[in-house]
């Protein structure tokens, strides 16, 4: 199975290409954007040397579903899927930051919280937490938005200080993230599953607010199994997880974090095919429905230009 990992688009009004670590993006005449969700995969900041088969369509198609049924409580970006890989919507100026918002102890957190650390962007943890353990409430961890390397934590107050975001706009966000995380986590439940920490990003458009990329995929999100967490906590074992964190596990276990003098380990094709299953059974739990995988036996680039033309000149007809 072929996986798309890179493209060049040619598309009517184009005025510029951004290709980020698993999206690119285009700008259509500076009022739209027209996001891809590649089949590159990313972890600790690098772009792993090969791509999952059906892992964009699979991120495309979870952010598209949750932009929908979150559109009533924040205004997003989102106008149109007009491919299985592709979002179209509106062009907004991106906060330089991302909101994440944490409901348990896990991840990068835990491994900082197990190294002393009480406190992550000005926000104070409880003395002895566990691993994966609930906190007693949401706790929003800004960063950064850096274009190249590592995002950076931040506070708040750093960002308002900084004048990164102003106080109004900030807070419009930080109410827009916990009102997202609990949509978020109310529908995870339903299709039993626990919503445990995931990211946003914002721009402004028109002078207002709205929500931009995507949101609640295995890639920005984390989600675990609600059976057995509550036995496997008091276990201490390993909760059953559907995210990326899998995949940042595998790369630690052959001794990769992205350090000085580390070697990436080699994808195989067996090991991707792994990934792209644990993709697909994510997106059939949270979506509550069967995959459908798009046609790759043709040209998948092209497929992609002609659906999103077709689409924008429809639009402007």
């Amino acid at each position: 199975m072929k996986a798309l990992t890179k493209t060049e688009l040619n598309l009517p009004g184009q005025v510029s290409v951004y290709h980020g670590k698993v999206r690119d993006v285009y700008n259509i005449n500076d009022d739209l954007m027209v996001m891809v969700a590649t089949d590159r995969i990313s972890a600790f900041d690098v772009i792993l040397p090969k791509g999952i088969p059906f892992k964009g369509q699979v991120l495309n198609q979870i952010a598209a579903s949750f932009l929908d049924a979150t559109a009533d409580i924040v205004p997003n970006w989102k106008l149109a899927t007009p491919d299985p890989m592709v979002t179209v919507g509106l062009k907004a100026e991106g906060f330089r930051v991302e909101m994440i918002i944490r409901g348990y102890l896990t991840g990068s957190a835990w491994r900082d919280y197990k190294n002393g650390c009480r406190e992550i962007c000005g926000v104070k943890l409880p003395e002895g937490m566990r691993e994966n353990e609930r906190f007693p409430e949401p706790i929003i961890t800004p960063t950064t938005k850096a274009d190249e390397g590592h995002d950076e934590n931040i506070s708040k107050e750093e960002i308002i200080a900084q004048g990164i975001v102003d106080k109004d706009d900030y807070e419009t966000m930080e109410k827009y993230t916990r009102a997202l995380f609990q949509r978020g986590t109310e529908i995870a439940a339903q299709k039993g599953l626990i919503l445990v920490d995931t990211k946003y990003e914002f721009g402004k458009r028109d002078g207002k607010v709205i929500l931009i990329d995507e949101i609640h995929t295995p890639d920005s999100s984390r989600y675990f199994y609600a059976e057995g967490y509550e036995e496997k906590f008091q276990a201490g074992e390993p909760q059953r997880q559907l995210s990326k964190e899998f995949v940042r596990q595998w790369l630690i276990e052959h001794n990769f974090m992205n350090q000085p003098g580390q070697v990436m380990p080699e994808i195989t094709d067996e090991y991707a095919q792994s990934v792209a299953d644990r993709y697909i059974e994510l997106y059939e739990h949270i979506v509550g429905e069967k995959f459908a995988p798009a046609e790759t036996e043709g040209d998948i680039e092209a497929r992609i230009e002609k659906n999103v033309s077709e689409w924008l000149t429809s639009r402007n007809a």
